[in-house]
């Protein structure tokens, strides 16, 4: 038997199946879309086509989709789930776990492998990928392409917090004339101001500290991030999966079919 982990995020859904010794026989991300239920479904044929039929795997759900998910056994909270997968993928036992998701950003700390306090930011999309997203578009360039300028970008700044705002503040930025690599390094630098200020709410002195979520892929947010907090902060490859990966490990203990 094998162990299936779903994390329905609102942008995107991460799928990952272990097998017995905890080893990663796949993994996939795709689009949420407006739906949850049909992307779950999308991935149960997924997972049937690749040889992983939920009807015999046992399959942990988490995410703010979790509950659309039909022929999952069991579901687990998301913050639970990403300290599991973040434990799993970096080794500390104690660390502070950056998530930066769509729609919020999670800072967790994690104690003795497991969750001691939490904070999330779910009132506003400023600090999370959504922000990033829209600012993109209003520069027309992809997310990626916007952290690339941004790397070359400096001397520019974004006052307002709020997604509304801010865009307004990047289209006078347009209209004055500003170079696209400077309002990216703003924009950037928005982010990572927002998400610096939740986290030092939290008790992470002195540890570890580690990205995962959908913006951990940018080597230059994890440097920028990791200059604001005065810390080296880690990722991976696979740190966009941790809440999957988590929800696979949860799956495992629970070790049998509902």
């Amino acid at each position: 038997m094998n162990y299936i982990g779903i994390d329905i995020g609102s942008t995107c859904a991460k799928t990952t199946v272990l097998d017995e010794h905890e080893q990663v026989l796949f993994q996939d991300v795709c689009p949420t879309g407006w739906s949850s239920v049909d992307t779950a479904e999308n991935i149960r044929k997924q997972l049937v086509q690749a040889g992983f039929d939920p009807q015999e795997n046992v399959v942990v759900a988490t995410g703010y989709g979790r509950v659309a998910i039909p022929y999952s056994d069991k579901t687990v909270t998301e913050i639970t789930c990403h300290c599991a997968g973040a434990v799993y993928l970096f080794g500390h036992q104690t660390m502070g776990v950056i998530d930066i998701g769509g729609q919020d950003t999670k800072i967790i700390e994690v104690a003795g492998g497991m969750v001691k306090n939490f904070m999330m930011n779910d009132k506003c999309s400023a600090g999370t990928g959504r922000f990033l997203e829209v600012m993109a578009n209003t520069l027309s360039v992809s997310p990626d392409q916007l952290t690339v300028l941004a790397a070359g970008g400096s001397d520019t700044s974004i006052s307002s917090l709020c997604t509304v705002f801010a865009e307004s503040e990047v289209i006078s930025l347009i209209g004055r004339g500003e170079k696209k690599e400077n309002i990216a390094f703003a924009v950037v630098d928005s982010i990572v101001r927002k998400v610096a200020s939740q986290a030092s709410r939290m008790d992470l002195a002195g540890k570890p500290v580690c990205l995962t979520g959908g913006l951990c892929d940018s080597e230059y947010i994890r440097k920028a991030l990791s200059k604001e907090l005065k810390t080296d902060i880690e990722t991976s490859e696979q740190a966009r999966y941790a809440g999957s990966i988590g929800a696979a490990l949860f799956a495992k203990k629970k070790g049998k079919k509902s």
